[in-house]
């Protein structure tokens, strides 16, 4: 693969580390044929602007100095700051970082906020850490990547094991370090600090808005979809939530835990306290424990992949039993499962725009905390719902219009927004 991009990957990257980002840089491929003398512009989006690697050192409870690895990538900043959470997670990578914050890019211009992309992460898990200890690592790196955030320039927010807690203690530490409040430098804040209301749905409400949108364009009755829900976090959850309150049986799940099933329907409300209670779905009353690889061989009307990337490839693609895909979590599909499923005729709602509902209430809450006048939760979902469906009949539209997927379709409209400010800003000097 490295060969197809000898121009595209860093220097310090090996042909075997490209994981997540050469997904990224395939999908840029395919979509490059689609954007005319934009495409002159199109190495742009195969160079992240500004890469950050951060020694995180901090003292743990027992005396000890443990140091972990820390990044902040900022992927492009044409349409305006930087934009993207943080996610602290055993397996995270640089390459990783690089194609979720280049994803970040396209998603904010899916939907077109006024934002660039970035991601961040430590390599740690987070589960071995007290909470003293984890307020110490939270701190030291955000003082170490405090020399390129900031309300203007970029702003983190939430992601894998990071939460409210995490971005008001970065938020803070910012703030004592820069030597004034700065309620914009993070969102997903608590609602205390400038937080806004429905921020921690709005991923997962996004996810079922769109859903909803695709199925009345395929003639799909929600009130009687059957649904399968891969991570059962804020993202898959709250959709879980949504699409049954709405009619819909979900009869799957699957999380860290396990997988269960129960073809009548799952007590999603039920299942939520369990595993608030326990941790994971695992031992949930009333249902069938199920073997992780069968899980994707459910049948269902749509399947919801909300946990980590990569999750459905050329391995499982195949069994999938699904007529509808719903990417919550970033980059769960590779571009080679993505053919597969294309072949065997099943819609997917790529991550670009399905869960884009989180970086939209995160844009409400940046805009909130400069004005210092905050929106009630009717008006921040009203709000939400129509970016998404208007951003849902746009792609829907080119993807008719130019007999492509609808990932094809988002990444045209997104690079087409981005290359375009790109043109019109020129370069300088």
């Amino acid at each position: 693969m490295l060969s197809a991009y000898p121009h595209s990957v860093p220097s310090y990257l090996q042909a075997d580390q490209l994981g997540a980002w050469g997904n990224y840089l395939q999908q840029v491929d395919r979509v490059t044929p689609y954007l005319g003398h934009l495409s002159r512009w199109v190495e742009t989006l195969k160079r992240p602007k500004r890469i950050l690697v951060v020694d995180v050192p901090i003292h743990l409870d027992d005396g000890s100095i443990a140091h972990f690895e820390g990044y902040r990538v900022q992927h492009n900043i044409s349409r305006g700051p930087a934009k993207g959470g943080v996610r602290f997670h055993q397996d995270v990578t640089l390459p990783e970082v690089m194609a979720l914050s280049a994803w970040m890019s396209i998603k904010n211009a899916a939907v077109n906020v006024p934002f660039g992309g970035a991601k961040g992460g430590i390599r740690v898990d987070p589960r071995t850490l007290s909470s003293s200890e984890l307020e110490r690592l939270t701190r030291r790196y955000t003082s170490e990547i405090g020399v390129i955030i900031g309300p203007t320039k970029d702003i983190p927010a939430p992601d894998v094991n990071t939460n409210e807690q995490i971005m008001a203690w970065m938020m803070d530490t910012y703030s004592v370090n820069t030597g004034a409040t700065a309620t914009g430098v993070v969102t997903g804040k608590p609602i205390s600090l400038g937080g806004s209301l429905g921020r921690r749905e709005a991923t997962g409400r996004g996810v079922f808005t769109v859903g909803v949108e695709a199925a009345r364009h395929l003639g799909l009755d929600i009130a009687q979809a059957r649904i399968a829900v891969q991570g059962l976090g804020n993202v898959g959850g709250v959709a879980a939530k949504l699409f049954a309150e709405a009619g819909a049986t979900v009869v799957a799940v699957q999380d860290h835990s396990g997988s269960i099933f129960c073809g009548a329907g799952l007590d999603i409300p039920a299942l939520l306290a369990h595993v608030a209670a326990t941790g994971g779905v695992r031992d949930f009353p009333h249902a069938d424990i199920l073997a992780n690889e069968a899980f994707w061989e459910i049948p269902c009307d749509i399947l919801i992949p909300a946990a980590l990337e990569q999750q459905i490839t050329i391995a499982n693609a195949g069994r999938i039993r699904a007529s509808m895909i719903i990417e919550g979590a970033n980059g769960p599909t590779t571009p080679d499962a993505d053919d597969i499923l294309a072949e065997r005729g099943i819609l997917v709602l790529p991550d670009v725009l399905a869960n884009a509902g989180g970086v939209t209430v995160s844009y409400f809450e940046w805009v909130q905390d400069f004005s210092s006048f905050f929106w009630d939760e009717e008006e921040i979902n009203s709000r939400l719902v129509q970016i998404m469906k208007n951003a849902f009949a746009s792609v829907w539209q080119v993807a008719q219009d130019k007999k492509v997927s609808l990932r094809t379709a988002t990444f045209i409209i997104a690079c087409q927004r981005i290359l375009h400010t790109r043109e019109v800003r020129g370069l300088y000097p």
